[in-house]
């Protein structure tokens, strides 16, 4: 078992390299140190005399990018920066506001215990609990064929919950509100980058009254479209999946259009749900995720003609549609046995110890459209390099996934945490923030880690893109070993849940 699920692994990656001599980002590469521009080449001029430096420059002030900053603001190494973000979003100036009597946006995100962890440390869970969000401690994953199902419980590995469920809003507000009650020097620019030099080629030791060892030829020019201009010796792209750092930077990306969509809403139930459900269908998977208070999310994965269907249905037959795709729609609910008497993983022996969770359950019936139903094309997309010398990408600028698992937010939260501990340990032995050499060390920790869960996704992706009667079967014995086998099924939460491990034996 071991080795098939090593031997996958690698197919899977052999695809994504396979796919990268033939599938590339529109952004060319160009000399290092050249100046990229948006605006078909002529250079933006700067509004007034004075350029103010910066150590860090976040551009994009998402969910990722305030992550980082309220990291840097936490340790004592790197909360002495200073730091500009720059995001046109005027909410993070005039504030988000949360109203608790709304029904939940569909806009959600499920963070895993790592995550909610590092959101402690930085000091930003304070401000996100006054708000609605749901833990879960269960999930129920099954196929439509009625062959196979897996019922994870966060006892399994001693833990209280496998993630909560959070608005985008309410962890966007929670780390701007970080932010702002923060000892720590910031300036939050309403603008949007318009074009970038990784190499000005000005010598000055005194900037706007503003001493620095640093020559301006060895930090980064931003030009703003409001006409601001600002150096940095950093650069930091988490500005999502179309990074305008990226492309001015010159990174080539991999990657690929899925030929799916996601739908996804609020619903409402009759009583509380309280654990996460995943079926796949035929077109993709539907998740059913509880947000507290009645109400759950959907997630919904289906080619583009089904998805501006379920958009366009009035709410009745919508929600006629989503309870025939959560119970008996498609095919038959499963049961505890892949051959009908014994169970398959007998083979293995007596004394195997196994943790099923009980028979299969059916999801709670929805009967009630809670917002309004949004459409997003999936695609999968990886840049080539996370660094070069003063620009690095985090979040969706990075890579972004496909959304089965709900990792794509975790994985851009990972990128700004490991990130912020490198530009500590370099101000600790005084080295330059924005040096490649240093910025390497961050890519070489977290290109594996999400090349290894984007390739696992991908995989998932693909095994339920084909209807075949043998494939069924596989697929369906594979539900089964990760509910009856513990080793498997520990191994494949705690990787979930946020530790860096494949899902092998340990």
């Amino acid at each position: 078992m071991n080795r098939f699920i090593r031997k996958s692994f690698a197919v899977n990656l052999g695809g994504i390299r396979v796919r990268s001599r033939c599938l590339c980002g529109a952004a060319a590469a160009g000399p290092s140190g050249s100046i990229r521009q948006s605006n078909h080449g002529q250079e933006q001029q700067c509004s007034g005399t004075s350029i103010a430096q910066y150590d860090i420059a976040i551009v994009g002030g998402g969910m990722v990018g305030m992550s980082l900053a309220c990291s840097l603001a936490s340790m004592p190494l790197t909360k002495h920066l200073n730091v500009a973000i720059i995001d046109s979003n005027p909410a993070l100036v005039n504030g988000i506001r949360i109203n608790k009597q709304d029904p939940p946006d569909p806009r959600v995100s499920t963070i895993t215990p790592a995550t909610t962890s590092m959101f402690r440390d930085i000091g930003a869970w304070q401000y996100l609990q006054p708000y609605r969000h749901a833990y879960f401690d269960q999930m129920q994953v099954w196929d439509y064929t009625g062959l196979g199902y897996t019922r994870y419980h966060a006892r399994d590995v001693d833990k209280d919950s496998l993630g909560c469920v959070v608005e985008n809003k309410v962890l966007q507000s929670s780390l701007l509100l970080c932010i702002q009650n923060a000892d720590f020097q910031k300036r939050i620019f309403p603008s949007r980058l318009v074009s970038m030099s990784l190499n000005p080629g000005l010598k000055s030791k005194q900037m706007d009254g503003i001493s620095s060892e640093i020559s301006r030829a060895d930090l980064a020019k931003l030009h703003l479209s409001d006409g601001t201009c600002l150096y940095a010796k950093l650069v930091v792209g988490a500005d999502g999946s179309k990074s305008q750092v990226r492309e001015l930077a010159g990174f080539k990306t991999t990657g690929w259009n899925y030929s799916q969509n996601a739908v996804i809403c609020t619903v409402e139930h009759a009583s509380e749900n309280q654990c996460a459900w995943q079926r796949f269908l035929p077109a993709g998977p539907i998740a059913l995720l509880p947000m507290g208070d009645n109400f759950s999310n959907i997630v919904w994965t289906m080619n583009p003609k089904e998805a501006l269907d379920r958009k366009s249905m009035t709410e009745i037959d919508f929600v006629k549609t989503v309870n025939h795709a959560l119970d008996h729609g498609f095919g038959p609910h499963p049961t505890s046995s892949l051959l009908g008497k014994g169970n398959i993983f007998s083979w293995f022996g007596a004394g195997v110890p196994t943790s099923g969770n009980g028979g299969f359950e059916i999801p709670p019936k929805v009967v009630k459209l809670a917002s309004e139903r949004m459409v997003f094309p999936l695609s999968l997309r990886h840049a080539n390099d996370y660094v070069s010398k003063h620009v690095a990408l985090i979040g969706d600028a990075a890579h972004t996934v496909h959304p089965l698992a709900g990792q794509g937010v975790n994985l851009g939260f990972g990128d700004a945490f490991a990130l912020s501990r490198v530009i500590g340990e370099a101000i600790a032995v005084g080295m330059d923030i924005g040096e490649a050499s240093l910025l390497k060390k961050y890519e070489a920790e977290r290109k594996p880690a999400n090349i290894a869960m984007m390739a696992i996704l991908d995989g998932f992706q693909k095994a339920y893109s084909v209807d075949f009667g043998p494939l069924n079967i596989l697929r369906a014995a594979g539900f089964h070993a990760a509910n009856y086998i513990s080793p498997l099924k520990r191994s494949i939460i705690s990787y979930a849940s946020g530790e860096q491990r494949l899902p092998l034996f340990t």
